[in-house]
């Protein structure tokens, strides 16, 4: 992946977290952090 790329989607990224923030304080942020952890347990179980 070229730096140019890395840019765009860091900035994405960036932007779409600060609106999270901004518009819902956070909460879809949490969510998809909870089902992350979710989804480590679920393979560390089957591991």
């Amino acid at each position: 992946m070229s730096n140019r790329i890395y840019f765009v989607l860091a900035g994405v990224v960036a932007l779409a977290i600060l609106a999270d923030l901004t518009l819902n304080g956070g909460s879809a942020l949490l969510f998809l952090a909870r089902k992350l952890i979710d989804l480590i347990a679920l393979v560390s179980f089957w591991r």
